[in-house]
């Protein structure tokens, strides 16, 4: 049995399995309660156990390898698949279709990212932890762009104004920008490009605006596009575009206990109370008196005292 020590260094085994394409960190918290994960003959029992590398870590009584390097493949998940490991109510899942998508030898795949059961289009899956977490932030400003059929009246200057965001129900969304791709009588294709990925959000929008959505693919996620990649085929994206595009990653995550002695000091103001920019040097001016009067001034060393 182990419990965390407060005094150890290294990284909670959730993320480090996670980062080495095990599961995603909430399926490794499930294999641990399961009991199935090991450290030589201990089994864990929390997922906050701290690690310094996967040494003698077992899953399901196989040693874990050491991660690999990121790998990353673009699958064109069809519409009627949970994008999940497995689903309680039996329904068929993205890896069912990935048996035979996937070329033989493949790691083990983690979605970046959700699409809903009727939602289809390009699906990214890797083997690497930190980078699936990574591209899910917010804070990495990633585009994700959608092709929607609607049903409905809308104009092209209702779908500019979503270029400012739009609240429903209290849930605010950020700006999308939505262009008109093609009308015949009250159907058309509208294209969609937004950054945050809430759940639902495309459909939720444009349900909105009092349209009914008929079919939404993605078909971009950053600079990965799904083209012509047939209905429930993946490929692999090569491994120099993969650097490249980790090189990229704008993410600035906010540390989750960030340490109040290490931030930097407050920089002093240089301005003083009355608004008058100090004199050259750095020196704020004289405090005034009470009532506003200046200080008088002191007397030369060795003046007779009034």
């Amino acid at each position: 049995m182990t419990t965390p020590d407060p005094d150890r260094q290294g990284d909670r085994i959730a993320k480090l399995l996670a980062r080495a394409g095990i599961a995603s960190r909430r399926e490794v918290e499930r294999m641990i309660a399961e009991g199935r994960v090991k450290i030589g003959e201990e089994v864990v029992t929390t997922p906050a156990t701290l690690l310094t590398s996967l040494r003698g870590v077992s899953v399901d009584g196989k040693p874990v390898k050491a991660p690999e390097a990121a790998r990353l493949f673009v699958f064109h998940k069809p519409s009627g698949l949970i994008t999940a490991e497995r689903d309680p109510t039996g329904r068929p899942t993205i890896y069912t279709a990935l048996r035979n998508a996937l070329p033989p030898g493949s790691p083990r795949l983690m979605p970046v990212g959700r699409l809903d059961l009727n939602t289809e289009g390009l699906l990214l899956l890797t083997n690497d932890g930190g980078l699936k977490r990574a591209m899910e932030l917010p804070s990495s400003g990633i585009p994700r762009t959608y092709r929607a059929r609607t049903y409905g009246e809308i104009s092209q200057n209702q779908l500019e104004g979503l270029i400012e965001g739009i609240e429903i129900d209290g849930m605010h969304y950020g700006a999308i920008n939505a262009n008109m791709e093609r009308r015949t009588g009250r159907n058309q294709w509208i294209e969609l490009t937004l950054t945050e990925g809430k759940n639902r959000e495309v459909r939720r929008v444009l349900e909105h605006l009092g349209l009914e959505v008929s079919r939404l693919l993605r078909t971009k996620y950053g600079p990965f596009e799904l083209l012509d990649l047939p209905r429930g085929q993946a490929v692999e994206i090569r491994q120099v575009e993969v650097e490249q595009f980790v090189k990229s990653l704008k993410t600035t995550p906010k540390p989750e206990h960030p340490n109040p002695h290490s931030q930097p000091a407050k920089p002093r103001s240089t301005w003083s109370k009355d608004g008058q920019a100090p004199a050259r040097g750095g020196k704020a001016p004289a405090r005034p008196g009470p009532r506003g009067a200046a200080r008088p001034a002191r007397p030369a060393r060795g003046a007779p005292r009034k």
